[in-house]
């Protein structure tokens, strides 16, 4: 045997780590994607300001956010409802500068308020092909408060116009509405923006649309105004209480447009457009932040790689956390 290869075979023998390749580095798979989150888009209520509801629905159609479910109160309800049939926004801003009041306003002399709220219920069921709530295009659901108790009711299934009417019935505006027996009204006295409902229908992301703050240094043009501004104010302690439970709340700057001013429809529906344009940086990183992956808490130890060769499984730019 020639000297080189004994030398060779005598080298091999004392260091096995030189015969034995180093184990191959251990690739862990990606952690996986968390599920998309449960999105509900929640109206609140204000009168003729909830046309701003439009603005904000035409947005997020032109951005392509659809919500998984719509909770809606008052005015919010009526725009909730027919989105939820089917409609766009832009379906919608066409069907609000065809409406006037006497389309919704069946003036009642003898009753329990100035209008009896049946034209309003019958646009709504036609508009939705009478279809009840339960056969909606979006899962819908509309608060209205029992007259008797006080108590919050949230309406999910039925017929869509009879629980659109009864979440706006403005007492001493719209006659209470009498559902198997009880009496409903406005659903803005015990929940004027209805984030709570939405949470507890499985939302896991809320964008809310707040249309119902008073307008600003200007004074109450008649009975009408004055009724619907006393009763934003009654309902302002609720809603900041359910503000909180938001992630992220949109609210279009509607200063001078009161809550009887049917006339001012275009212009909120403006501000509606520009408050969910303003918001929609928000809206996508939020959104971006719950569908990334979790990171890594460790880096597991892998013998036989030396530590400049260590795998990276967290990316270098991991995305911002939740607010």
């Amino acid at each position: 045997m020639k000297p080189i290869r004994i030398f060779a075979c005598v080298l091999l023998a004392l260091c096995p780590a030189c015969a034995t390749p180093p184990p191959a580095p251990v690739v862990e798979a990606p952690p996986p994607l968390p599920p998309p989150p449960k999105v509900a888009l929640v109206l609140g209520g204000g009168g003729a300001r909830g046309f701003a509801h439009v603005g904000v629905l035409k947005l997020l159609d032109t951005q392509g956010l659809k919500p998984d479910l719509i909770v809606g109160t008052s005015a919010g309800s009526v725009a909730g409802a027919l989105y939820a049939a089917g409609y766009s926004g832009f379906d919608l801003q066409e069907m609000a500068f065809a409406l006037d009041r006497a389309t919704i306003a069946d003036w009642s002399m003898f009753g329990k308020g100035l209008i009896r709220g049946e034209a309003l219920q019958n646009f709504v069921n036609q508009a939705v092909k009478n279809r009840p709530i339960e056969a909606l295009d979006v899962p819908f659901a509309c608060v209205a408060t029992r007259v008797d108790t006080g108590q919050a009711v949230l309406f999910q299934r039925g017929n869509v116009g009879q629980a659109v009417r009864a979440s706006s019935s403005v007492p001493g505006v719209f006659e209470p509405v009498v559902i198997g027996g009880n009496e409903y009204v406005d659903g803005g006295l015990v929940s004027p923006l209805p984030i709570r409902y939405a949470r507890q229908l499985g939302a896991d992301f809320v964008i809310a649309v707040d249309v119902s703050t008073p307008p600003a240094s200007t004074a109450s043009t008649g009975k009408l105004d004055l009724l619907m501004r006393s009763f934003e104010i009654m309902g302002q302690s609720i809603r900041d209480a359910e503000l909180p439970q938001a992630d992220v709340v949109i609210r279009p700057d509607l200063t001078g447009i009161s809550s009887s001013n049917f006339e001012s429809k275009q212009q909120a529906i403006l501000q509606g457009e520009r408050a969910a344009l303003a918001a929609m940086p928000q809206i996508r990183a939020k959104l971006a932040a719950r569908m990334s992956p979790p990171l890594p808490t460790r880096i597991p130890f892998q013998p036989g790689l030396p530590a400049t060769a260590t795998p990276r499984t967290a990316p270098s730019n991991p995305p911002p956390a939740l607010d």
